[in-house]
């Protein structure tokens, strides 16, 4: 690690001469809580873990707090979502998994009502008593049925999307899943403006929440931001600054963060690098204009991180200019890593969005009618130095950046301390001054608090796992130790053990070579299995297909008329063909 600390030094001591008055303040008022969620992004996306993009912003704030290296989140956004808010395991909060891969064998169990359950306090619900403003814009994605918006827990003012994503430049859904993109103003249906461009909104309507509610009293800005999630879109201008960078390919990208990983110490010097899977395609097996294509969309990706940047840069300067930033803790996490999923290999998919104003080509990529996607040679490349990605509990899919910047927070890295999503919330709680557990579903997170002035090195013990699942995507991690389990289309449903320390890629599985610490693990999630109420996925199971299913239903539900239509215009045919038939039998017979 001594490489990152090497380069941590120097950025502080940039800092330092660029702005010595950036250094965090204790104060004794309550502090302000900005949380700003990006969706899909890497662990190495942001240009202080070592990524291609520009984001300055963020990158100012890590510097001025602490940045985690062994941070935890779900495979899936929506149970993260749920884990992040309530300070509760996915399984308890009633969001086990998202909506659209939900299997049918699961609908309307405990734990898997796909919004929150009752007794499930978020924390903006928990902070309200503290004199808190409670303020959400962006994705919510934890259900919109009658008393399940933002409006209905705790959030004073919110600006919602009820969807896993939606357009970013127009008022309209990106996936045949959804009608139309689900947007609600304080519980109310609400349309977008003329102008609009997700990262640039979703910041405006926070800073007028901001300035609309009272000023007295400390708040709560929950952010959740579109970016990278797809549709991947960008200006156009920002995009030009990344049409070279990506031109040599996935395998190229995926090897260059990997050695980058290693030089700034996020992995050990000699650490293994896991190669692409099976059924990935060779950068060199695409044709050249298909090459060109592919490396512009990891462009728009780039260039949608650097626009939310710049736009949580405005939030920043609000703040400061409010006088505001001083006495505020900005957390900046991911849901949980890169989005696999491609716009190019399905009929259906392709036939959506010609007749919804999509395009998937070269010219106006990333701006307004492009569908953008990076699919999962980029988004194993983007993981790198992790396997897999998004839906799957490899680390590529669960090992995401985490930042924390404020008042009483103690610059530096936390290189072995091991986080996770649950645990936000009760850091925070404790940071406002909450005392003690509400009546309610117990937190089951901790407070990182004793991690972040200082006072611990660790908030989890050598002998204390965490765990995680999220549709039979399953992972423990015990000290240096992690068992996963990662379902189709990119897993097997089979266990694997793997030393994360020295071996960060997931490269060799221990199994065989070590059963007893094998077992030992496996005994551990079978507890913390029982323990959540985690259901087994049924045999065979595979999201893309139940992905395909559950939208096939929501259609059918949203266009039966169409069908009716059809079947009545297939009758008319019939009965028209009959009469002729008729017609001409008789005009034979005379």
């Amino acid at each position: 690690m001594r490489g990152l600390r090497r380069l941590w030094a120097g950025m502080l001591g940039a800092m330092a001469l660029i702005a010595p008055e950036a250094t965090a303040q204790v104060s004794t008022d309550k502090p302000n809580f900005v949380i700003l969620l990006i969706d899909d992004a890497a662990f190495m996306d942001l240009g202080v873990y070592g990524g291609e993009a520009a984001t300055p912003n963020i990158d100012a704030l890590a510097r001025q707090g602490v940045m985690f290296t062994r941070y935890y989140t779900s495979p899936l956004c929506a149970p993260s979502r749920a884990m992040l808010l309530t300070g509760i395991d996915n399984h308890r909060t009633g969001v086990a998994t998202i909506p659209e891969v939900l299997p049918k064998e699961h609908v309307g169990k405990p734990g898997y009502t796909m919004r929150l359950e009752p007794g499930v306090e978020t924390i903006a619900t928990r902070l309200k008593p503290l004199g808190y403003r409670t303020l959400l814009t962006g994705k919510w994605h934890l259900g919109s049925d009658e008393g399940a918006l933002p409006s209905a827990h705790g959030f004073d003012r919110s600006f919602a999307l009820d969807a896993s994503g939606a357009d970013n430049w127009e008022d309209k859904s990106y996936m045949p899943y959804y009608r139309e993109a689900p947007w609600y103003e304080d519980g109310e249906p609400a349309s977008l403006p003329d102008d609009f461009y997700s990262s640039r909104f979703i910041v405006d309507q926070m800073i007028d929440y901001l300035g609309e509610t009272d000023s007295a009293q400390p708040f709560l800005a929950y952010l959740g931001f579109q970016a990278v999630h797809i549709p991947v879109q960008a200006p156009a201008e920002i995009t030009a600054k990344y049409r070279e960078t990506y031109t040599d390919g996935w395998q190229a990208l995926r090897e260059r963060r990997w050695q980058r990983a290693k030089e700034i110490g996020l992995i050990p010097a000699n650490a293994p690098l896991e190669p692409l899977r099976p059924g990935m395609r060779a950068w060199e097996s695409l044709s050249e204009d298909e090459r060109a294509l592919y490396a512009a969309r990891m462009a728009v990706n780039a260039a949608m991180l650097e626009a939310m940047d710049l736009h949580i840069g405005r939030l920043v300067d609000h703040l400061k200019e409010q006088g505001l930033y001083e006495n505020t803790v900005f957390v900046i996490t991911s849901d949980n890593g890169p989005e696999p999923s491609r716009g190019d290999n399905d009929w259906r998919l392709k036939l959506w969005m010609r007749f919804n104003g999509y395009h998937l080509g070269l010219d106006g990529i990333g701006e307004k009618g492009s569908w953008g996607f990076i699919g999962p040679e980029w988004a194993m490349a983007a993981s790198s130095p992790g396997d897999l990605f998004k839906f799957h509990s490899s680390e590529g899919g669960i090992h995401v950046p985490m930042i924390m910047a404020g008042p009483g927070i103690e610059r530096g890295i936390r290189e072995d301390a091991v986080a996770q999503v649950t645990d936000i919330a009760p850091t925070l709680l404790e940071m406002a001054g909450a005392s003690g557990q509400t009546a309610g579903v117990p937190i089951t997170g901790r407070s990182l608090v004793p991690l972040l002035s200082g006072a611990a090195d660790a908030i989890y013990g050598p002998d204390e796992p965490i765990a995680m699942e999220v549709s039979g995507n399953s992972a423990l991690i015990l000290g240096d130790y992690k068992i996963t389990r990662n379902q189709k289309p990119w897993g097997d449903a089979r266990w694997r053990l793997y030393n994360i320390k020295t071996d960060p890629g997931e490269t060799t599985d221990l199994a065989a070579a070590a059963p007893d610490i094998m077992q030992a693990l496996l005994t551990a999630y079978d507890t913390y299995a029982a323990d959540m109420g985690v259901l087994p996925v049924p045999d065979g199971y595979d999201s893309q297909k139940v992905l395909t299913r559950n939208t096939q239903m929501r259609q059918l539900k949203s266009y039966w008329w169409i069908g009716v239509i059809g079947l009545g215009l297939i009758l008319v045919a019939v009965w028209g063909v009959w009469r002729l038939g008729s017609t001409l039998l008789k005009s034979g017979g005379h």
